[in-house]
Parts: C-alpha cells; sequence; structure tokens
C-alpha cells in the first residue's frame, strides 16, 4: 500500500494543478504548459533520481500537444549553459588529474590547524568570494571538488558540507554583476553599473554571509564537532607531510587555474574591446581553457571527457530549462504581471515585497534566470504605470540567490553540486533532507536583505 502513496500523491497533484489552472479562463495551451511544468516539479521533489525521466516526458508532452515547436525548443534550451558548464567540468577534471585540489586541500587544513570551524568557515568564504568574482557555478565546480578531497579524507559525509558551500555560494552570487545570471539580466535591463552592485547588493550580501554562516554552523553543530574530531585525528599526518615537501602546486594546473579564473573575471572587458555581443567570452573562456585542458592531456582526453563531463546533469538542465521557457510563450506570465498590479493597487511597497518574496519562491522550485526572466516584462510594465521600480530590481535579484538555498532545485549551483555527489556516488540528499536546513539559512536570510532594503528606500533614485 504504502508503495502505491507517492504514485497516487503525484497524480493528485498534477490534476489539483490542472483544476486549478482552468479554473483562470487560461487558453489550452497556457494550461499545458502549467501542467506540465507543475509535472516536473513535483516529480522532481517527489523521484530525485528519476529528474530526467519526468522531464523527458514533460518536453514530449509539450511536442506532441504542439505548445512546443523545435525552433522555442532550441531558444529556451539555455545551450550557452550547457556548453559554459560541459568546458568548466572538463578544466576541472583536469586540475584533478593534475592533483591541483589534494594540494589547495593541503594548505586549507594547514591554515585550520584541525579547527573545522575555520575550515569551513574558509571554505564558505571561498565560495562566496569566487561566486562573486567569477559566477556560482565556476565556484561550486571548483569548492565541491575541494570539499569531496576533503570528507574523503576524513571519511565524513558530503551533504552537510556540500549544503552549507552552496548556501555560501548562492548568496556571495549577489554581491556583483558577474556573479550570477540573473544580475546580469536585471543589470543590462534596469541599466545598472558595476558600482551600483558595489553601492547596493555587495554591503548586504557580506552581512547576508555572515549571517549563513552563522545558522549552518547552528544547524550542523554534530557535524561541524564530528570534523573537528576526524581533523585533529589527522592533523599530524597533515603537518608531516607539509614538513616533507611532498604538497606542492604543479605549475601547468596553477596556470591553468588562474589563467581560466582571470579570463572569467575579465570577460566583459575584453568583450568590450573586441566589440562582441555580452557573455561571449563567458563561454569563450571556459571553451579555450578546455581545449588547452584536452591538447595537455594528449591521449587520454576522450577518457577525461567521458569520466569527468556529468552528462546527466547537463541534459536534464537542458530538458528542464526548455520546458519552463514555454510558461513565458504561451503567455502565462503576461496574465500574473495584469493579475499583480489589480491585486496591489498600484501600491509601490507592496508592490516591492510581493516581487521581491514571489521571485524568490518560484527561484526555489524552478530555475532562477527563468524565474527573473519571467517577471522582468512585468517590471517594465508597472513601471510604465508610474511606480518606482528601483528597489523591485533589487528585491529579485536578493530573491531569486538567496531564496534558491531553499531546495535542491533553486539554482544552477544546488544541481550541479547535487549532480556531483551523485554521480560520484557519495550520497543522496533527499527533497525533505535538503528543505529544512534550506528553510533554516533561506528564510533567515532573505528577509534580513529585504529589511535592509527597506531602510534605504529613502535613499534609492526613482
Amino acid at each position: 500500500m504504502r508503495k502505491l502513496l507517492k504514485p497516487t500523491a503525484y497524480i493528485g497533484a498534477v490534476l489539483l494543478a490542472g483544476i486549478f489552472f482552468s479554473a483562470f479562463g487560461m487558453s489550452s495551451a497556457q494550461i499545458i504548459s502549467l501542467v506540465v511544468f507543475s509535472g516536473i516539479i513535483v516529480g522532481v521533489l517527489f523521484y530525485w533520481r528519476m529528474r530526467l525521466a519526468f522531464a523527458l516526458a514533460g518536453l514530449s508532452i509539450l511536442f506532441v500537444t504542439g505548445v512546443m515547436d523545435l525552433s522555442h525548443f532550441i531558444e529556451f534550451a539555455g545551450l550557452d549553459i550547457i556548453v559554459f558548464l560541459i568546458g568548466m567540468m572538463i578544466v576541472i577534471g583536469f586540475l584533478e588529474e593534475r592533483r591541483f585540489f589534494e594540494v589547495l586541500l593541503e594548505r586549507i587544513m594547514g591554515f585550520a590547524k584541525g579547527n573545522a570551524v575555520k575550515a569551513v568557515s574558509l571554505l564558505m568564504l571561498m565560495a562566496a568570494l569566487s561566486a562573486a568574482l567569477v559566477d556560482e557555478v565556476t565556484s561550486i565546480l571548483f569548492m565541491m571538488t575541494t570539499a569531496i578531497h576533503l570528507v574523503a579524507r576524513l571519511n565524513l559525509s558530503i551533504v552537510p558540507l556540500m549544503m552549507m558551500l552552496v548556501f555560501a555560494t548562492n548568496i556571495g552570487s549577489s554581491a556583483t554583476v558577474v556573479g550570477n545570471p540573473v544580475g546580469v539580466m536585471i543589470a543590462m535591463k534596469a541599466k545598472l553599473t558595476f558600482m551600483d552592485f558595489i553601492r547596493w547588493a555587495t554591503p548586504i550580501a557580506v552581512v547576508g554571509l555572515g549571517l549563513s554562516i552563522l545558522l549552518s554552523f547552528a544547524y550542523f553543530k554534530g557535524y561541524i564537532k564530528s570534523m573537528n574530531d576526524a581533523m585533529v585525528n589527522a592533523r599530524q599526518q597533515v603537518t608531516e607531510v607539509q614538513e616533507n615537501g611532498k604538497t606542492k602546486f604543479d605549475i601547468i594546473s596553477v596556470l591553468m587555474f588562474v589563467g581560466t579564473l582571470l579570463g572569467l573575471v575579465l570577460h566583459s572587458h575584453i568583450e568590450y574591446y573586441l566589440k562582441l555581443e555580452k557573455n561571449t567570452m563567458l563561454v569563450g573562456v571556459a571553451m579555450i581553457s578546455a581545449a588547452i585542458s584536452l591538447l595537455l592531456m594528449k591521449d587520454k582526453a576522450r577518457e577525461l571527457v567521458e569520466r569527468r563531463v556529468d552528462w546527466w546533469t547537463l541534459t536534464f538542465f537542458l530538458i528542464f530549462f526548455s520546458s519552463v521557457g514555454t510558461l513565458k510563450y504561451t503567455g502565462v506570465t503576461t496574465k500574473i504581471s495584469n493579475a499583480l498590479l489589480e491585486f496591489t493597487g498600484g501600491n509601490q511597497l507592496l508592490m516591492f515585497f510581493l516581487f521581491s518574496v514571489i521571485v524568490g519562491l518560484l527561484s526555489a522550485f524552478m530555475d532562477n534566470v527563468l524565474a527573473v526572466a519571467t517577471f522582468i516584462p512585468m517590471v517594465f510594465e508597472i513601471g510604465s504605470a508610474g511606480l518606482n521600480v528601483f528597489p523591485i530590481w533589487w528585491g529579485m535579484l536578493f530573491g531569486a540567490t538567496w531564496m534558491g538555498n531553499l531546495t535542491m532545485i533553486g539554482s544552477t549551483a544546488n544541481i550541479v553540486a547535487v549532480g556531483m555527489v551523485e554521480r560520484q556516488r557519495l550520497g543522496h540528499v533527499s527533497f525533505r533532507e535538503w528543505i529544512v536546513p534550506g528553510a533554516v539559512v533561506s528564510l533567515g536570510t532573505f528577509p534580513l536583505a529585504l529589511f535592509l532594503l527597506y531602510i534605504q528606500l529613502p535613499f534609492m533614485p526613482s
């Protein structure tokens, strides 16, 4: 009987979604796109390990019903993100082959000196900083690889440390315009500069990161204690290895690591001087670094691509992005914006909080890039009605990034991190296991961001 509980609940949830959406006078295409979206989301939450099957099934329904065609499938598939991830996974694999992360780990453990609080704090700070300087995906790829080596040495579970690094990565990604794709989108549409982010986003991100570290340590205190005990036991061994001079960085791996990071940090400047389209070199740097890595691997290049690239996760991304994109294509977003204007009656403060919260909740259960892309046209419609939308842009930014910590699919960084853990068979994270600490951090930090924005409303330009 218990075996039938999940399937029954799944079918019931999808049917209820169909009935609910039908009550709002939507077209058949809009209802189908919403029901398929709901089916994929509920399927992912109930059957995480079979998420690709639900995504493929949803996409096939969209094709068969005519709601999605091939041209729009390609448009919504996020191929730039997929290609970027492939390139970065190849680079990460190359660095792993040359033991770069093992040596980096030795340095971190040497700095921590057997103290887990210092070690985890440093890892979370590094995750947030690298996300702010480069982007969340690159950050989580580098930091998760380091974390995997750490827990393997200490014989601990990777899951709690993975979640703490994801929390820090998502919060850090809101600090600058290059930290997250949603930041780039908002900056371009709202005509915000890099210095605007330094003024309005960075200080809040720093405060949020500090709170997230404290909340993470409070929730995972048992795990931190176990890590501390394991690090104390391993400290003598690490010290002896360092004293014997056996942990030296390979010059080629260092050049590859630093070169890739510099290229990603400076990609916008390169695009400006070469007169290239926005984010062209973001993908280009990943591809160039991947090409160099494969050339250096020589005969082992094919093995590196087959073994190090997480094709399962990438395929899920591609299908999921294209499926969610139909919400905009079918006009669902237009109906939502009209409903919001009618509900708030044009109240600017209420609109600020409502947009921030809705984008935050949507980002927790769908890709944050698509959530923000969905609401950007609505912001312009509200702005044309005479409301000051400057605070709404920042509320959307923090909602999309910080509330992404609530669930496993809240951001690209979350899905990549979980995919790395499952691919290497290091553990499994259930929806229930994630959402409790995710709620502690996201519901603890996001209201703080809204409060800090609220008290600055009088100083914001119109």
